[in-house]
């Protein structure tokens, strides 16, 4: 059986079928245009003290300090206790305003668009997965098939064997919803917890079915729009159908708003968003989670149970959750939730950092005003940084290159010429591309952004086998002790980043790779080097 953490596995080698398509694109809602009114007077949760809502600063302070510890890549931490914003930092060069890749975070933003769709009347947890499609139907259905219902997609206990997402994906019609009821079901639905991200997907199909929208779209007035959540776009699949268990990006803050929802039982400023009955549906434990695999720690957080795409928790709360650390962690008994971004390999201590660090040192009452304390915890906060690569400065290599262009080989990167320039402590690298492009400007020891960006996914050195996002970029540069240089970038509205390593001789370059998912991994990039000759 294939439980959550070999997911995980097959998501970081690119086995599972998550890579750059020209099918897969992107979609923004078609009502993004929120009113300016709205986005002034609700836009952001209220902020307070630590100490007005019960938590000292020192705490605060303290858990940033495990985190630096952890050596964990954290990049944006938010902290609501009793509704206020009591914490928030970001790693720079994350930022505030910036929105970041949720992987499956996003299956919780689906199971709200499934909670609207219910409390309108559309559809019910109890309704047969096979009604909403009578033109995808196979010929031959079976038993399981036919007793399949809303309610096995929401909790991932369809039947399958297996995640289904790569076979979806691969599917040469690009019919998923098709190809998904085309599967064979091993178990009666309902009996059995498997992690399904094609599962995910077969709700967002269903929202655009009866609403004759798609998700982003629907949730655009009912969701997005109330609590103020801008910006967002979310990957759709060659139907047109927004993929459901990830491809969302939204800012960490509304990573929060969304735990926020659900900690107020789907009440926002006045307004019942979602039915009280829906939120304890989700939120609650509806399937035993515990997978088969005997090499599984007696606990985790990832065999409390399992809601509507949202997981319990150790702590007695519930998250959404997604790879490398995305999360929306909620906790009732304290009145709290957390968000996180990160890129972890080590998620489960993510969680941990929070459980022992965070939860035992809430106080019910407020703690007197600390204005040392609160000094220091803004100070630590306000300094974040990711760790830049820092070897050498500059090389002899570094005059003989500047300026030269290398005319690439024949790659399957979409990869054709590079030039490479310096000034004034910036390395600039203009790639010529089959398409599009790019140029970028590498800070000396530090990161830059100014414009880098890459407006296509499909572009910069992309790594196959992996989900792809346009993204602003911060890039760095500096010089090994072999006078390789070497670069690196953060997408920095996603969860990963990259790096190029480029030796040089006479008349030649040679660029190796090296992905964060894939270091982070202990496993080796997938692709090749590329070789260069002087273009003259």
């Amino acid at each position: 059986m294939t439980n959550r953490r070999v997911f995980i596995r097959k998501l970081s080698s690119g086995a599972i079928g998550f890579c750059i398509l020209p099918s897969l694109t992107f979609c923004k809602s078609n009502t993004e245009d929120t009113e300016p009114e709205i986005a002034e007077n609700k836009s952001s949760l209220p902020r307070s003290t630590p100490e007005e809502q019960g938590i000292s600063s020192e705490t605060i302070t303290n858990l940033i300090n495990e985190i630096e510890k952890s050596e964990i890549q954290f990049h944006s931490l938010m902290i609501v206790r009793n509704g206020y914003v009591v914490a928030e930092g970001w790693w720079y060069p994350y930022a505030a305003d910036l929105k970041h890749q949720l992987y499956s975070l996003s299956k919780s933003f689906t199971s709200t668009g499934v909670g609207l769709a219910v409390k309108e009347g559309l559809l019910t947890v109890e309704d047969q997965v096979i009604s909403f499609f009578p033109d995808e139907q196979p010929e031959e259905m079976s038993d399981y098939l036919k007793s399949m219902k809303v309610k096995h997609l929401l909790t991932m206990s369809v039947g399958h064997s297996e995640d289904t997402t790569g076979q979806l994906r691969d599917d040469p019609e690009g019919n998923w919803v098709k190809k998904f009821m085309s599967l064979p079901i091993a178990n009666e639905p309902g009996s059995v917890f498997l992690y399904n991200t094609g599962a995910t997907f077969m709700l967002s199909a269903i929202v655009q079915k009866v609403s004759g929208e798609k998700l982003i779209d629907y949730l655009q007035p009912r969701l997005f729009k109330p609590l103020a959540i801008e910006g967002m776009d979310w990957l759709e699949n060659p139907q047109g159908i927004n993929t459901g268990g990830y491809g969302l990006r939204v800012k960490t803050e509304d990573i929060a708003k969304l735990g926020q929802l659900y900690l107020q039982k789907g009440k926002w400023n006045d307004e019942q968003i979602l039915t009280e009955e829906w939120v304890n549906e989700a939120t609650t434990k509806r399937i035993d989670s515990k997978g088969s695999n005997p090499n599984d720690p007696p606990v985790t957080d990832w065999n409390q149970g399992y809601g509507y795409q949202f997981w319990m928790s150790q702590s007695g709360g519930f998250r959404a959750d997604g790879a490398f650390g995305q999360f929306s962690l909620v906790s009732p008994e304290h009145n709290t939730v957390v968000a996180i971004t990160e890129e972890s390999f080590n998620t489960q201590r993510s969680m941990t950092l929070i459980w022992e660090n965070l939860y035992p040192n809430l106080d019910a009452e407020n703690l007197p005003e600390n204005d040392e304390n609160r000094e220091k915890m803004t100070e630590i906060l306000d300094a974040l940084k990711l760790p830049v690569p820092v070897m050498n400065a500059t090389s002899a290599k570094e005059e003989a290159v500047n300026g030269k262009t290398f005319q690439l080989e024949e790659n399957d990167l979409g990869a054709k010429a590079i030039t490479i320039s310096f000034n004034n402590k910036i390395c600039t690298l203009n790639l010529e591309q089959e398409e599009n492009d790019i140029t970028i400007k590498c800070g000396q020891n530090d990161w830059n952004i100014g414009d880098n960006e890459k407006k296509t996914a499909h572009s910069l050195f992309p790594v196959p086998g992996r989900i792809d996002f346009p993204s602003k970029i911060a890039a760095s540069y500096t010089w090994d002790d072999s006078e390789n240089l070497i670069v690196t970038w953060r997408f920095i509205e996603t969860v990963h980043g990259d790096q190029i390593t480029c030796s040089f001789t006479d008349d030649s370059i040679n660029i190796a790779f090296m992905n964060s998912a894939s270091k982070g991994n202990g496993g080796e990039d997938p692709r090749p080097d590329i070789k260069g000759k002087l273009k003259v």
